[in-house]
């Protein structure tokens, strides 16, 4: 392989897992035009047509998803063996990519690595907040962080929480001019404060507890918000219910601000682990953001 073209195969790969040359190019710090430039010069070199290119989308054709599943695995070994070979220095160093929610990053993993990171001051941490199911060997990132029945079976998890108490919330004021709810059914006469999911862009389904059995709520309301501290926030204000971790709300409720009801109703969530490929745990840096946001007995 002429050496030039591992740069750019590089390139092309992260436009393919990101199916955009706009958020490729943000996520290598290389403009637009230049990254279009070296893909269509990899093209060139290789006579074959890696990417489909819309005005609305680019997409990987066939030659394009076979350099895919093919060269860049191997890639993804070679740069993990030279991390692995740079930890036989002194220094702890490297990026750690982690996708978790708003809620996690906030209330799990900052609180822990805040107190690590001083002691590395040669490690990065990039946290990505997102509520849709990640795939993050696709994606290139080194950990994801979910409840324990989203995590894939083939990584390795580590748990960080116990089971997670959920709870669905309103204010004094709302309860002024509405009904206090009992069962699920009557949550369709309220204006419920909804989740849209920025994966497939759908609304998530409020997952409740009835007669001894799981069900879906699909709510609907006036309000919608991409994170949990919107959610609470628009409650808080007075403008409807919402179905957050109880975590978040219990000062509120201690205060009167809030008030908790269909307790009946509401699940314990599975506890949330850390999951990760098992041929990242080689990394020194893994190691240390893992110690770190471990569940501590």
């Amino acid at each position: 392989m002429a050496r030039e073209n591992i740069n750019d195969i590089l390139a092309f790969l992260a436009v393919a897992r990101e199916r955009s040359f706009t958020r490729a190019a943000g996520k290598l710090g290389v403009s637009q035009s230049a990254l279009s430039h070296t893909v269509r010069g990899l093209e060139t070199r290789m006579g074959v047509r890696l990417l489909t290119r819309t005005t609305r989308s680019v997409s990987p054709t066939e030659a394009g998803e076979r350099l895919m599943h093919t060269v860049g695995p191997r890639l993804e070994e070679i740069e993990a063996e030279i991390a692995a070979v740079s930890e036989l220095g002194d220094k702890t160093s490297g990026t750690i990519r982690i996708t978790a929610t708003d809620y996690v990053v906030d209330t799990v993993l900052w609180p822990r690595l805040a107190t690590v990171l001083d002691q590395y001051p040669d490690l990065r941490v990039e946290i990505n907040a997102e509520y849709r199911l990640v795939d993050i060997a696709a994606e290139r990132y080194d950990i994801g962080v979910r409840y324990g029945d989203q995590v894939q079976k083939d990584m390795v998890a580590v748990r960080l929480t116990p089971d997670t108490p959920m709870a669905i919330v309103g204010s004094p004021r709302y309860f002024e001019t509405h009904k206090v709810p009992l069962a699920v059914q009557d949550l369709t006469r309220h204006n419920c404060i909804t989740l849209r999911l920025s994966g497939n862009g759908g609304l998530y389904a409020w997952e409740l507890r009835q007669d001894g059995r799981q069900v879906e709520a699909r709510v609907s309301g006036q309000l919608t918000f991409s994170g949990a501290y919107q959610m609470l926030d628009a409650a808080l204000s007075g403008y409807g219910l919402a179905f957050v971790p109880q975590e978040l709300t219990q000062s509120h409720l201690d205060a009167g601000r809030l008030r908790r009801v269909m307790d009946d109703c509401c699940p314990d969530f599975p506890a949330l682990f850390a999951y990760y490929p098992s041929h990242r745990n080689s990394s020194r840096a893994m190691r240390v953001v893992i110690d770190a946001i471990r569940q501590k007995s």
